[in-house]
Parts: C-alpha cells; sequence; structure tokens
C-alpha cells in the first residue's frame, strides 16, 4: 500500500455508507471503521462490490463525506469487506473525536495517482449542465483534471449519461461534453470530458497546472486567467 506519513488513530466506530457498486446498483450499509485519519478511513464489512476509484458517500451521525474508493480486500481472503477511503472534502467536519496530526497522507494518493491519466486537483468551480429533456442544473466542480471532474449536485444524473458541460473559471465559460462514469446518491457525479478540442485541452491543463494542492480555487483561477489572457 505504499509509505503511511500521516498518523491514524484506531478507533471502532459505525458509519453508513452508501453509492453505487460495479454493476450500477445503489447500496446503502452499516459498517465499522478500523482506522481513521484526517485524510482517509479504512473499513470493515462492507458486502458491495465497489470498483476503484468510485464516489461514495459516508454519514457519521449528522455529518456526510463524500469519499474516494483507493484499495478493497480480495473477495475470499482475510481482506474480504475491508476498504480504504480517501476524503475529497477533509476541510468538511466529520468525527466528533480528535484526530493526529501529521504529514499528508501519502499512501492512498501515490495508488491514485498512478492509475491517473491526468492529474486531479480540488477545485470550487461553478458548473452549468444541460441534459436532454431536463431544465439546465447548476452544481460545483469539487476537482478537476484535463479528462474530467467531480460534479456536487443534490440529484445526481444516471450512469453513462452524455451531456453538455460548462465550467465557469471566473469570467470566461468552457463549454465540453460529458459522459457520468460514477454516481454518489446525495453527492454527484464522476464526469469524464468527451470529444474535447486541443484548444479546450490546453485551456483545461493551463488552468489545472496553476491549482496547487496548497492555493485555493480563486486563486488558481486568477493565475490561470492571467496566463491566459482572458
Amino acid at each position: 500500500m505504499g509509505n503511511r506519513r500521516e498518523p491514524r488513530k484506531i478507533v471502532a466506530v459505525q458509519v453508513r455508507v452508501f453509492g453505487t457498486d460495479r454493476e450500477g446498483k445503489v447500496f446503502s450499509e452499516s459498517v465499522q471503521t478500523i482506522d481513521v485519519s484526517r485524510g482517509g478511513v479504512k473499513l470493515a464489512g462492507l458486502k458491495a462490490n465497489v470498483a476503484l476509484d468510485e464516489i461514495i458517500g459516508l454519514t457519521y451521525g449528522k455529518n456526510k463525506v463524500h469519499f474516494r474508493v483507493k484499495w478493497a480486500g480480495t473477495p475470499g481472503t482475510s481482506g474480504a469487506g475491508t476498504m480504504g477511503l480517501v476524503n475529497l472534502n477533509p476541510e468538511k467536519p466529520l468525527w466528533d473525536f480528535a484526530l493526529p496530526t501529521g504529514d499528508i497522507d501519502g499512501f492512498l494518493q501515490q495508488r491514485n495517482a498512478d492509475r491517473r491519466r491526468w492529474p486531479r486537483v480540488k477545485c470550487s468551480i461553478s458548473v452549468e449542465i444541460r441534459a436532454a429533456g431536463q431544465p439546465v442544473i447548476w452544481g460545483k466542480a469539487s476537482d478537476l483534471s484535463q479528462g474530467g471532474c467531480f460534479v456536487e449536485m443534490a440529484i445526481p444524473l444516471p450512469a453513462a449519461r452524455d451531456f453538455d458541460i460548462a465550467l465557469w473559471l471566473r469570467e470566461t465559460k468552457l463549454p465540453l461534453k460529458g459522459r457520468v462514469v460514477s454516481v454518489a446518491p446525495g453527492f454527484g457525479n464522476g464526469v469524464s470530458f468527451v470529444n474535447t478540442s486541443s484548444e479546450s485541452q490546453d485551456l483545461l491543463r493551463r488552468f489545472v497546472e496553476n491549482i496547487t494542492p496548497r492555493g485555493t480555487a480563486a486563486l488558481g483561477a486568477l493565475a490561470f486567467v492571467k496566463r491566459s489572457g482572458l
């Protein structure tokens, strides 16, 4: 699993996880934590077969945050039912107990980076979605890469749905074609950009390059606009 650098707290509490499995079926299960860090959590007792990189929701008490699946135990082994999740919004309150402080949790992020063609960075970008037969949907992209994004919205679109999507980068509207690749009920959709022009790819690349992990989306957008001459 790589080297863990972020301190983890061994704690067993009941949480509820929900989302869609590999077959596109919605699941909602009560499972138990094994250990917790500021950037992720290890769970035990999951029955659903969830794909790696799938976005799922996790609730603890009245708090709800969405996570990305980074690894899962192999069925039929002692690790079956266990899984590692990385918190996509670690700044949001979730746990009611103190966690140790330390460096960034890198062991899950490295697995993710190895699988991705393009780096994905956190952001806060207004998104306009136009799907056939539906009114305009407004949401927020909470992470972004040249290949896609995660759009937060209360009622997600169904899997494999194609639609028009526009990213609002300050005053600039970047129109793209999107396809739903994952569904997180109550949270939103994982979106893949399709048939993207070379010009749009270049704009996305420059924007992503200017959003650093330590910066804010607003600063990244401002730097992007300045470099792009927009």
